[in-house]
Order: structure tokens, then C-alpha cells, then sequence
């Protein structure tokens, strides 16, 4: 009996650790939303080539007007609006449905080092646009946001450590098939996030 009640014991212990060191509110759900919108953005994309009489699967790397690469910054920036939002809107009712602080040191070392990464990818993106180089754009999304996956994951689930694994490999991957970025883009953000959000549904639910 006493033995049952240490073991019991220690695996509080545990929990309580890992509770005070990792940020464990996040959804799966949100995975999913943002697979979803990222999926929806690829295939919006992909008939407005189509209406502006761009063969996407032609394969070769194309160079746009001005205001064509605009309008998909923008297409892709309302992408990450509805991604972020839906991913605070169920993270915030996760951790309202289980009594845990959202917002706490764990939180913070989570952002600061998702950010770093990210922003330095989102840089490095402006300069290759601003040098027109439209055709490393979907690797280097891939990679930096792998990157930032990565770095989080050593404040939240370990697992999204193999989902910025995954997107990294992508992204190295979509280096050697220039102008088939959009199918590696649909399936970077959009697959991935998807099969990784039902998977952490199911076993963190």
C-alpha cells in the first residue's frame, strides 16, 4: 500500500512539473483550423494563377507584376490572421476547460522563442522579394517556421518538434523543385497541420 501511495505521489509530482515548465494549453483544434484556412488560401491561389492564364503545374519558376505579388502577401497575411486568431480562441478555452493560466513565464519563454526565429524568417522572406526572388519564398517559410516549431518545442509538447522537423524537410525538399512552391506551401501548412492537430486532439484531449 505504501508503495502504491509513493508512486501515486510521484506521478503528481510530475504533472505539477510539467504543468510549471511546459505550456500544455495548447489545442489541437487550432492545428486543424489552421490547416484548414492554409488549404483553402492554396487553393484560392491556385485558380487566381488560373485566371490570370498562369499554368501553376507547368513547373517552371515565373516572375509576377508588382501588384500580383501584392495581392498574395495579402492573401497569405489574412491566412495568418485566421490561423492566429483560431489558435488563441481554442488554446484560450482549453485552458479555460482545464483551470490552467494561459499567460505566465512558460507562456512568455514560448513566444520569445517562437518569435526570434519567425521574425527573422519573415526578414529574410521582405529581402527576397525585394530582390525578386519569388521562387525560394515557399522554402524559406518552410524553414524558418520549421525552425520556430522547433524552438517552441522545448516549452510546449515535445511532439511539434517533429511537426518543425517535417516542415523543415519540406522546405529543403521544395529548394530542388522550383515552381512547384504552392504544392509544397498546401502541404507544409496545410496537411501537416492538420494531421498533427487531430493527433494532438486525440492524445492530449
Amino acid at each position: 500500500m505504501e508503495n502504491k501511495n509513493y508512486q501515486e505521489d510521484l506521478q503528481h509530482i510530475r504533472k505539477m512539473m510539467e504543468k510549471s515548465s511546459r505550456f500544455i494549453s495548447l489545442s489541437g483544434i487550432s492545428g486543424v483550423f489552421a490547416g484548414l484556412f492554409a488549404l483553402a488560401g492554396a487553393i484560392y491561389v491556385y485558380f487566381f494563377f488560373k485566371k490570370n492564364g498562369v499554368d501553376y503545374f507547368e513547373g517552371t519558376v515565373k516572375y509576377y507584376e508588382k501588384d500580383f505579388i501584392v495581392h498574395l502577401v495579402i492573401v497569405a497575411m489574412i491566412i495568418m490572421v485566421l490561423a492566429i486568431s483560431s489558435g488563441a480562441y481554442f488554446t484560450i478555452k482549453k485552458s479555460k476547460a482545464h483551470h490552467l493560466q494561459i499567460w505566465d513565464a512558460t507562456t512568455k519563454k514560448l513566444l520569445y522563442n517562437f518569435a526570434i526565429p519567425l521574425g527573422i524568417g519573415g526578414l529574410f522572406c521582405a529581402g527576397l522579394l525585394y530582390h525578386g526572388l519569388h521562387g525560394l519564398l515557399s522554402s524559406a517559410t518552410l524553414i524558418f517556421y520549421g525552425l520556430a516549431l522547433f524552438n517552441a518545442g522545448n516549452y510546449t509538447f515535445s511532439d511539434i518538434k517533429y511537426l518543425g522537423l517535417c516542415e523543415m524537410a519540406l522546405g529543403i525538399a521544395s529548394l530542388f523543385f522550383l515552381g512547384y512552391g504552392l504544392f509544397f506551401w498546401a502541404i507544409g501548412f496545410g496537411v501537416l497541420h492538420i494531421v498533427y492537430g487531430l493527433i494532438m486532439h486525440k492524445k492530449y484531449k
